[in-house]
């Protein structure tokens, strides 16, 4: 454990630059690992079928509330962790990490059963293709029974974070990346003694990858559960501290499936450019969305030990870098976007819409960097009030009816609720932040 309390007094005394680019880029890789999932399935599977690459964006809300909860759990152990080890109660972060797997185990049982219930439901109302309908219900029966595996890993990789480790987890994922894009074309086409399984092989190979990862965080990265009479206050501590996460990424689900239903009332082409956008999307804001998963550690370790310059250090660091990687995004939305298309379609109709939908959305990508760093810095102070103000703002009271109101007067203008949204809720974002800091001085 020495490694570890060395690790996190750095976070106190360290140079701010030096600890996230330090700190950085194996989440930017595990993220980026992780983004493959998604992104290879819908490669493979565009090429078998265009309503299976429907069907993947009608599934595409229930893996973003499977992330919600996993990972929402985690920052909330990852968070809470940083905090004991800051206080210097080692046995209490370790019990953290213990309960978090517990709740994991939780989580999926009950999702799993759910699921049963309610998935033909949902899809149902999400595209009118049968075949699209069909292939949704195959591929999302598999990945939700079997999202065991990213429910542990999410745990195991936030407890290596909390103490540090960053380069384990990048390893965990590279490994069951490889694993699913190896098993991909060989599950869904059928080479050697492997039958072809279709949109079913894209699942299974997705849930193989997720396990190989979650056995290689899990090795060192188990804890023990505290005892049953003492588990109230660490799991009212985990969702103190993960709720913004958990909310943020469940508001996900919400707006994209609210969304779909939307552009159900058009075609499915515009479903599938939805669904296209936020994996490619993912790609794009790796680079924030890894600072954002760096600093939380960072800054609640400082804000505990009421280093408030360094706080604010933190957060201008990271807008700046942020702003500045997005530059790549915002090119290849606004000079090749077909490009970024015909990589999984080579449907006409999707090429036509998707193309304009592109140009409009890249317009929202350095506003973003408000919108979505704020959240995070009020999450990672302990502020879960305002962090759960922004996300909603962000897509329930600004995405949603902007898109609706924009689809009344035709599909082309809907994607104008993008930008529109991300600029209110940075405006707001930054308005709440120099509040808190002035509020610091006093």
């Amino acid at each position: 454990m020495k490694h570890e309390a060395m690790t996190a007094e750095s976070f106190g005394t360290g140079r701010i630059s030096s600890i996230l680019i330090r700190l950085t880029p194996p989440v930017m890789i595990a993220q980026f690992i992780q983004a493959m999932y998604n992104t290879v399935d819908s490669f493979f599977v565009g090429r078998f079928s265009e309503d299976g690459l429907t069907a993947l964006s009608v599934i595409y809300p229930l893996q973003l509330l499977i992330t919600a909860l996993a990972v929402g759990t985690g920052s909330g152990v990852n968070t809470l962790m940083a905090r004991l080890f800051a206080q210097h109660e080692e046995d209490k972060a370790n019990h953290t990490g213990g309960m978090g797997i517990v709740l994991a185990l939780m989580m999926w049982f009950v999702l799993s059963i759910l699921s049963v219930f309610f998935i033909r439901p949902f899809v149902e109302i999400s595209t009118n293709s049968p075949q699209a309908v069909e292939y949704a219900m195959q591929y999302g029966r598999i990945v939700i029974i079997g999202s065991l595996g990213i429910f542990l890993e999410s745990i195991f990789t936030k407890i290596h974070q909390a103490n540090g480790n960053m380069v384990l987890p990048t390893i965990a994922q590279v490994s069951g990346a490889a694993t699913n894009i190896i098993l991909d074309p060989i599950l869904i086409f059928g080479l050697g003694p492997f039958p072809a399984l279709g949109i079913s092989g894209a699942a299974i190979a997705t849930v193989i990858g997720q396990f190989v990862a979650a056995i290689i965080t899990g090795a060192t990265g188990f804890r023990k559960p505290p005892v049953l009479h003492g588990s109230k206050w660490y799991v009212k501590g985990i969702y103190h501290y993960g709720f913004p996460s958990i909310l943020l990424q469940f508001l996900w689900v919400v707006y994209i499936t609210a969304l779909n239903m939307i552009l159900a009332g058009f075609t499915d082409a515009a479903i599938t450019v939805l669904g296209l956008y936020y994996k490619l999307q993912s790609f794009f804001f790796i680079p924030m969305f890894a600072l954002q998963t760096s600093i939380v550690p960072v800054l609640s370790y400082n804000y505990t030990q009421q280093s408030y310059s360094r706080c604010r250090e933190i957060m201008k660091f990271s807008a700046i870098v942020s702003a500045s990687l997005m530059t790549v995004g915002v090119f290849c939305f606004e000079a090749i976007p077909g490009t970024l298309i015909g990589l999984f379609s080579r449907s006409d109709e999707v090429l036509y819409v998707g193309v304009p939908a592109f140009r409009l959305i890249g317009l929202s990508f350095y506003p973003a960097v408000l919108s979505m760093l704020s959240p995070t810095f009020f999450q990672a102070i302990g502020a879960s009030r305002q962090s759960s103000i922004l996300a909603i703002t962000r897509q329930v009271f600004c995405l949603i009816p902007i898109f609706w109101l924009l689809s009344k007067i035709g599909l082309a203008y809907t994607w104008l609720a993008f930008p529109a949204s991300e600029i209110i809720t940075g405006a707001i974002g930054s308005a709440m932040y120099m509040k808190e800091i002035k509020s610091w001085s006093k």
